[in-house]
């Protein structure tokens, strides 16, 4: 039997997980390949680029697009669990999940916004006026997407000092610090009323960053804005940054639109994408290169 495309493979792995318990993806690969009768060989197909098994890549895009649409989650790494609007989906005894019925969910809207076109005659659900560029970049912004919220729930799983260290490594590859041994000694240790630590702004330390860099849980509010404004005046301070792995409210963001001190806000997505474009916690397991003929080299032609 071929290998079912990853949106045929969402009712079954949702309907696997309808027992309520966590289950681990590997695991949920396996038992979904058995129930499809795959072979040896289709198990060991690998995707075009040849870095994973076909089957692995599909059952993993299908849990990625349920767990954007709500139906799933993960609690911890590499396991998931249905949650109550998944059960809600399966009583209604769905003859298919695919990506038009995860599009009734705000959240998957949400999800595949940054690529939304005009609707137009589709193949596999993907709009064939894009041309072969824009695929590829609209399939870079997907992947992308899912890997910042991936390590969101890695980094939301990282110990206070493990964090701190994250802290110091992504600093410091923006150019931010002097040396690690700096960084270092400066996060974590001042403990002056809000403020976490500090760090040079450059490597020659014409300037001071103070920092606050915790793990939120809850929304930060203007509040918790104000005390590390507060903070950086006793400091005689001007330049602030406050990272968070949760959200600010509209207020807090209000907050320091208005006053003198320069206070940077950093939320959790920006933080995973930083962390990506700095390459801190990721690494680069593929490369495509795309090529286009040189004119110029014809032009004696």
């Amino acid at each position: 039997m071929s290998i079912p495309d990853y949106q045929s493979l969402m009712l079954p792995l949702l309907k696997l997980a309808s027992d309520g318990n966590e289950h681990l993806f590997r695991d949920a690969v396996d038992a979904l390949a058995d129930k499809f009768n795959l072979s040896d060989s289709d198990r060991r197909e690998l995707i075009p680029s040849g870095t994973q098994p076909l089957i692995v890549n599909r059952v993993g895009w299908a849990r990625t697009y349920m767990k954007k649409a709500g139906l799933l989650e993960s609690r911890r790494r590499g396991y998931f669990n249905i949650t109550k609007r998944g059960l809600s989906v399966l009583s209604e005894e769905p003859s298919e999940i695919n990506v038009a019925v995860l599009r009734q969910f705000p959240e998957f809207l949400e999800f595949q916004k940054p690529k939304e076109k005009p609707t137009t005659t589709k193949e596999n659900d993907r709009d064939v006026s894009e041309t072969p560029e824009e695929k590829i970049g609209i399939c870079f912004q997907e992947i992308n997407q899912d890997l910042t919220t991936d390590l969101l729930e890695t980094v939301q799983g990282c110990t206070p000092l493990f964090f701190e260290r994250l802290v110091i490594d992504l600093l410091l590859r923006m150019g931010y610090g002097g040396t690690r041994r700096d960084a270092g000694q400066a996060i974590g240790k001042s403990g002056d009323g809000g403020i976490d630590g500090i760090i040079k702004e450059d490597r020659l330390g014409l300037d001071i960053v103070y920092i606050q860099a915790k793990k939120w849980d809850s929304v930060v509010g203007r509040p918790e804005i104000q005390k590390f404004a507060g903070a950086l005046q006793g400091q005689q301070a001007k330049k602030g940054i406050f990272i968070t792995t949760s959200a600010f409210t509209s207020g807090a963001q209000k907050y320091v639109s208005k006053i003198d001190s320069k206070i940077v806000l950093i939320d959790g997505e920006e933080l995973a994408q930083l962390m990506i474009d700095h390459n801190v916690g990721v690494n680069t397991f593929n490369t495509y290169e795309l090529k286009r003929i040189d004119y110029d080299y014809f032009t004696d032609e």
